[in-house]
């Protein structure tokens, strides 16, 4: 089930709000994602993506097919009580994991080949195969097999030839995956992803045919996997808006905080990435005024938070308030950057939470910017304090 109500438009660009109804609950979108692919968004509890607001998150078809296996899911009766989140999941199809083995893989038109990157076994993922493990998660959200048309291979740049006969193959499997999913009688929904390359041609080819198949909803994959920001901000800018109005557009795999903004601006209504959590363990953290990189040498005496106008656990602590001069609030920088450089557990437990906390917080910002109608303001104000530097 997918009911996806459109509340409001910004009149200065193509950003939108709206409610978007799936099984296990409503979004409201613009929406952020956190990925969770192994059945966890790594160091959070479910609790805390609750208390912070996270409304949907990922899970990865690929790799929970991999580890537990589709016996130990069909035992839970899918993804939300195995991992104890009631509320929508969205899952991948495995297309782009497969496609990210290299060598280990072979495509073909019936599917791809690959040796399990766990035990080495022979497996085959196919449309079909991937539509039965999704249907096993029971994600609210379903995605097509699709093959991730790379930007280059071995230094060599995708051709527009190469980029065409993959996105013609990922229209098969769109057909091949919407058949299957209608057989398996899957209740959820499941979206279509446009494919192209960085050919603006090849993208509207393969949106018209997409919105010819109907799909519930769509998504626009294939950016993000290496090519130049401005060759991924033209397809942002080209192909979102140009999908059906009445129904919710997904930027796969993008970005951060000002590709957030931005895609929101060109007519996006929900994004993932791994950028948050995987910063955040590495020591790089996201804040109102620029990103912080807690590893640097200056912070071993800070008593500020990461960010004074933060009210994640990490800033705020348990008060939940905005950092003061008189040092209420939760944890500082100096004490991060010790956890960091002691290898404590505890460090990239409270930047994760942190950067998921900028991240959804940003969204709920973006979504209060549109309702009052002062999308345009918002930006001007989200550029200027990111440019300012903490």
């Amino acid at each position: 089930m997918l009911k996806f109500e459109l509340l409001t438009t910004d009149p200065t660009s193509h950003a939108r709000r709206a409610a978007m109804t799936l099984n296990h609950g409503v979004v409201q979108t613009p929406v952020f994602m956190p990925v969770g692919t192994y059945g966890t968004v790594k160091g959070v509890m479910p609790q805390s993506l609750h208390d912070m607001g996270a409304q949907i998150i990922l899970g990865n078809t690929f790799h929970l097919w991999m580890r537990p296996g589709q016996d130990v899911m069909q035992s839970f009766g899918g993804l939300h009580a195995f991992e104890q989140w009631h509320k929508p999941i969205l899952t991948d199809s495995g297309g782009f994991q497969v496609w990210s083995l290299g060598a280990m893989r072979k495509i073909t038109e019936e599917g791809v080949h690959f040796a399990s990157p766990v035990n080495g076994d022979k497996l085959f993922m196919s449309p079909e195969v991937s539509m039965q493990i999704q249907t096993t998660l029971n994600s609210d959200i379903a995605m097509q097999l699709d093959e991730c048309t790379p930007y280059e291979t071995k230094g060599h740049i995708t051709t527009e030839s190469e980029a065409r006969q993959s996105m013609e193959m990922s229209l098969r499997w769109a057909r091949r995956s919407q058949d299957a999913f209608a057989r398996l009688q899957n209740p959820n929904a499941l979206f279509g992803i446009v494919q192209g390359g960085m050919f603006e041609n090849l993208r509207q080819e393969s949106l018209d045919a997409l919105v010819a198949m109907d799909f519930p909803g769509y998504a626009i994959g294939g950016v993000s996997v290496g090519e130049p920001k401005e060759q991924m901000l033209q397809i942002m800018a080209h192909t979102p808006h140009r999908l059906p109005a009445h129904k919710p557009r997904y930027l796969m795999g993008v970005g951060t905080p000002e590709d957030l903004v931005q895609g929101v601006a060109d007519g996006v209504d929900m994004f993932d990435c791994v950028m948050p959590t995987r910063n955040a363990r590495n020591g790089t953290l996201f804040t109102r005024f620029g990103d912080l990189k807690i590893r640097n040498a200056r912070h071993k005496t800070d008593h500020q938070p990461l960010d004074t106008t933060c009210t994640c656990h990490a800033c705020a602590g348990s008060s939940g308030v905005a950092w003061d001069a008189g040092g209420r609030g939760g944890f500082s920088r100096a004490y991060l950057h010790h956890l960091d450089r002691c290898g404590e557990m505890l460090g990239p437990m409270l930047t994760t939470i942190h950067n998921l906390h900028y991240y959804l917080n940003l969204m709920r910002e973006v979504r209060s910017a549109l309702d009052a109608g002062q999308f345009a303001q918002f930006r001007a104000q989200f550029k200027a304090d990111r440019a300012r530097g903490v």
